[in-house]
C-alpha cells in the first residue's frame, strides 16, 4: 500500500479531520491546516494518539488573507519533501448571518475568497511541489449547491446573501478544477472535485440552521476514495457526487463563463507565474 503525504486544509473539524484520521489510520503522513493554533494543535495530538504510526505535521493560515495562503505554501515547499495529494477543504459556509456580507483581508466577498481564490491560489503555489512528486493529486470538496455566477456582480454587491454566496464559489471551484486539470494533462498531476455528502453533520449546516442528514464519515469515504483509489490515478477534470461521476452545473461548462472566470481569478490572486519560482 502506497503511503502518501497528503495535505489537508480545513482540518480542525469536520469533514477536514475525517479525512486527516482516515488517511493516518494507513501510515500516511498528513499535513493539518487550521487558523487557529489551539484546535490545530488538538487535532494534531487526536490523529497522533489514534495513528501512532502515522508522520503529522501542522501548518496555520487565515484562509481569507492571500498573504497567508502564500506564505503557507512557502512553509509547505521548503519543509516537506513530496506532496502526493492536496484536499482543498476549508471552507466559508452560509454564515449564522446570512445577510451579513463580509469580506476577505483583500476585500474580496468572503466566500468567494475563502472557497475559490484561496484553494486556487494554494494550489498553483503547490504545483511545483506536486508535480515533482507526480503522480500526484489534487480533490476540491465543493457542493451540489452550484448557482450560476453574474459577471456584472460576482462578489454579490447586490441581493446578498449567505447560501447564495457559498454556491456560487462552489460553482467557480468547479471550473476552476476543470480548467486546471486541462491545463496539467501530461503532468502527472490531476485535478477533481465533488460533492461529499449531503448536509453533512458539520458546524457548518447547523450555523447557518439547517438540519443535518448524513453522518461525516459519508463525506470522508468519497473524498479519500479520490486521493487513494488507484483506478482514479489517471482520472481529471471531473465532478463526483460521492462515488458518481457526473454533471455539475451547466455553466461549468460554458468556455466563455470560465475564460471569464480564470481571468478574474488571475488578477486577483495575482501570482499567475508564482509557481514557476
Amino acid at each position: 500500500m502506497k503511503r502518501r503525504t497528503t495535505l489537508i486544509t480545513g482540518a480542525t473539524q469536520g469533514l477536514g479531520r475525517g479525512i486527516a484520521l482516515h488517511l493516518a489510520a494507513r501510515g500516511d503522513t498528513v499535513l493539518l491546516h487550521g487558523r487557529d493554533r489551539t484546535r490545530l494543535d488538538a487535532v494534531a495530538a487526536e490523529v497522533r494518539a489514534t495513528a501512532p504510526h502515522a508522520t503529522v505535521r501542522t501548518y496555520l493560515a487565515d484562509l481569507a488573507d492571500l498573504d497567508h495562503v502564500h506564505a503557507m505554501a512557502d512553509q509547505v515547499r521548503a519543509a516537506e519533501p513530496r506532496l502526493d495529494a492536496l484536499v482543498n477543504n476549508a471552507v466559508a459556509g452560509g454564515g449564522s448571518e446570512p445577510l451579513r456580507r463580509e469580506l476577505s483581508q483583500q476585500g474580496h466577498e468572503l466566500r468567494f475568497a475563502v472557497n475559490h481564490l484561496a484553494p486556487y491560489a494554494l494550489t498553483r503555489d503547490l504545483l511545483p511541489l506536486l508535480a515533482a512528486s507526480a503522480p500526484a493529486r489534487v480533490v476540491n470538496v465543493a457542493s451540489i449547491g452550484q448557482e450560476a455566477i453574474d459577471f456584472d456582480d460576482v462578489m454579490l454587491e447586490q441581493g446578498y446573501e449567505g447560501l447564495r454566496a457559498y454556491c456560487r464559489s462552489k460553482l467557480a471551484m468547479i471550473m476552476a478544477t476543470f480548467e486546471l486539470a486541462a491545463e496539467l494533462t501530461g503532468t502527472g498531476v490531476t485535478v477533481n472535485t465533488l460533492h461529499p455528502a449531503h448536509l453533512m453533520d458539520t458546524d457548518g449546516v447547523r450555523e447557518y440552521g439547517l438540519t443535518p442528514v448524513t453522518t461525516i464519515d459519508e463525506g470522508v469515504r468519497p473524498t479519500v476514495r479520490l486521493v487513494t483509489d488507484p483506478d482514479l490515478e489517471s482520472t481529471t477534470g471531473r465532478y463526483f457526487d460521492q462515488f458518481t461521476d457526473t454533471r455539475a452545473h451547466e455553466q461549468a461548462y460554458d468556455v466563455d463563463a470560465r475564460r471569464r472566470l480564470m481571468e478574474l481569478t488571475h488578477r486577483l490572486v495575482g501570482q499567475l507565474n508564482r509557481s514557476a519560482q
